[in-house]
């Protein structure tokens, strides 16, 4: 009964946030593709990586995520192609969303610029079988399993070079209006992505790789100040600050030759009082390719 009243609450009060806010991602740094179609290809490798991220652990019926995605550089297309597939559930609530990108890429200056979009389909369902319309007063909570799905679209720009990378993107440009099979509509706002980030090498064997990623949805916003150390390659350790909400504590390392593994955890200090965990595996594919613009690998991380 005391789960079935959590789900409940958690579904009362956080359904228009999560119909309306995009995943959270701590690795953000790592994960640039999920928000950002134009940095398809940018890497002179097949690149993949899969996210898990358990949010205010301990809190029944906090949200989970699943991140898979994947991008190459294909010259006959002069860029590169991604995938990306995240899935989302809080309480009763799952997300998917699955997009594939194209990113034109071209040389600009000391660097490489993208220009991305992205098309794919947003689904949203409801297991109604998880709440009780006689505990929360209200007839007009479902009983059953509700789901609905609309077309999509992203787009946005990506600039690198060895020392400097910047991105801007946005997601639901159209801000599509997904139909439930229970007649009701779920709108999704659009929402604003800024990721940008340096390279310095302090010694031989460490660097200091600061960041920042801000997201927003037009009405609120929210800001993630990061900093990894980095040593030989091999190892990193970092923390982010997330403004108004807490502290992540980042750290990773290389497994084997291109394969990387990273962790992080959130010490959340706003109302909620629940720490976040996340874990990351991902893998270049290293490939041979003729190229007319010269693909600017960071050379720290994926």
């Amino acid at each position: 009964m005391k789960q079935l009243i959590l789900v409940l609450i958690f579904a009362l009060f956080f359904a228009d946030s999560f119909a309306q806010q995009d995943a959270q991602f701590s690795q953000n740094m790592f994960n640039k593709l999920a928000n950002n179609p134009a940095y398809a290809g940018s890497n002179q490798a097949i690149s993949a990586i899969g996210l898990f991220r358990s949010q205010w652990t301990g809190f029944d019926g906090a949200p989970q995520t699943t991140n898979l995605s994947i991008h190459a550089p294909i010259d006959r297309i002069h860029g590169g192609l991604g995938l990306s597939v995240i899935s989302e559930e809080i309480a009763a609530f799952q997300n998917t969303s699955i997009n594939l990108s194209y990113a034109f890429q071209t040389q600009l200056g000391n660097g490489q610029l993208g220009i991305g979009l992205s098309v794919g389909m947003f689904q949203s369902g409801l297991d109604g079988s998880l709440l009780d319309p006689s505990q929360g007063g209200d007839n007009a909570i479902p009983t059953a399993d509700v789901t609905g799905s609309a077309f999509d679209i992203g787009a946005g720009v990506y600039y690198n070079t060895q020392d400097v990378y910047f991105g801007l993107s946005t997601a639901h440009i159209s801000e599509p209006a997904i139909e439930w099979s229970d007649g009701q509509t779920q709108q999704l706002n659009q929402h604003y992505f800024l990721i940008a980030g340096s390279y310095h090498e302090l010694t031989s064997a460490l660097s200091l790789n600061p960041s920042i990623y801000l997201k927003s949805d037009g009405s609120s916003a929210q800001l993630d100040i990061n900093t990894n150390l980095l040593y030989n390659d091999k190892f990193w350790g970092g923390l982010s600050y997330r403004i108004d909400d807490g502290i992540v504590v980042l750290a990773g390392l290389e497994l084997m030759k291109d394969l990387k593994l990273g962790l992080a955890y959130d010490i959340v200090t706003s109302e909620i009082n629940k720490n976040s965990f996340e874990v990351m595996l991902g893998y270049n594919f290293n490939i041979k390719v003729d190229t007319q613009v010269k693909r600017y690998k960071n050379p720290r991380f994926l």
